[in-house]
């Protein structure tokens, strides 16, 4: 009896260690998993420094290999973070594109849509520190059809929040990529946004809208969608604003266009620039002696552009000469 008890007793002290050990390695698996976890989820502090990133470059140019750094900073945007971390690392990341660009082509179209995905970030900071990755990724063209994946989450960005930064972030990133045919429904529901944009106080988003506007107005299909806008008088942004009147000048004259009998309604940007009271290209002669020479140049090219008569149906360069603006020596 005595010797059951004694043998049973050391079964129980057998399993109790069994299960201590088991127990023990549980533990020590699962702090070393935490620790890696905490390693990788960890930007590396130096990237905070451009400096930092451009000594990295120098020494990546000096001898020849990758400094891992842009891929450190990638994998820690799977990571859970909080908004000024994140918004850190997406700083980040678009110095290194810049600066490591063998180390940015290197990227995947997987990079690309990670850091795209922050777009839906409910954080501002962060949607415009990701507008900004992606504007430095689309200066490499193998990722530019990936990034055109984003064109109308941009453009809802930008016509449903007002903020200046955004615009001009998000504005940016859509000159910095090819147009693409699928995004004309939206860019037609986003043209007051643009237009607005376009009226308001903020320059550099001003300047970004009126490029964005110039290359939607070489595109027939969305033409008379821009100069039917509701429009005030058009400011002094000079040159891109030229550029841009000389382009739907343009485009208002060419047969596709004139095939269709169009109606504007009294305050679109049509009557504002082309319409009977307008007298745009009185007001452009005071521009022949504007003291910047890119100015003048630009405002004799809409002037010209403006002598078609919109009763025959040419093409600019058959422009009757007999009504310039310029004869008997003015």
């Amino acid at each position: 009896m005595g010797k059951s008890i004694h043998q049973s007793l050391e079964q129980l002290d057998i399993r109790k260690s069994v299960v201590g050990l088991a127990i023990g390695a549980g533990a020590v698996y699962l702090l070393y998993k935490a620790i890696r976890a905490g390693l990788k989820c960890q930007p590396p502090l130096c990237t905070n420094s451009p400096i930092c990133i451009a000594r990295l470059a120098i020494e990546r140019d000096r001898h020849g290999r990758d400094s891992g750094e842009l891929r450190r900073l990638l994998n820690s945007l799977e990571c859970r973070q909080d908004e000024y971390t994140k918004s850190m690392v997406l700083h980040s990341i678009t110095r290194c594109v810049y600066l490591l660009e063998a180390e940015a082509s290197a990227c995947t179209t997987d990079d690309i849509m990670l850091v795209g995905s922050l777009l839906d970030d409910k954080d501002n900071s962060v949607r415009i520190q990701t507008l900004n990755a992606l504007k430095a990724f689309s200066g490499i063209r193998k990722f530019r059809l990936k990034i055109q994946e984003h064109f109308i989450k941009v453009l809802e960005l930008i016509a449903t929040i007002w903020d200046s930064e955004l615009h001009i972030a998000g504005l940016r990133l859509l000159n910095n990529i090819p147009l693409p045919d699928f995004v004309y429904p939206q860019l037609r529901r986003v043209m007051p946004a643009l237009m607005e944009i376009l009226q308001s106080d903020y320059i550099l988003a001003q300047v970004q809208a009126i490029r964005l506007l110039s290359s939607v107005a070489q595109k027939h299909d969305l033409l008379y969608d821009i100069l039917n806008c509701q429009a005030t008088q058009p400011g002094s942004l000079l040159f891109e604003v030229l550029v841009f009147a000389e382009r739907l000048s343009e485009g208002r004259n060419t047969p596709h266009y004139r095939a269709v009998r169009w109606h504007y309604n009294e305050q679109s940007l049509h009557e504002a620039l082309f319409g009977d009271q307008s007298r745009l290209a009185d007001r452009l002669l005071a521009l022949v002696i504007h003291p910047e020479e890119e100015v003048q140049i630009q405002a004799c090219k809409v002037i010209v552009s403006l002598q078609c008569p919109q009763d025959v149906r040419v093409q600019p360069s058959s422009c009757q000469t007999s009504r310039s603006y310029f004869r008997n020596g003015e």
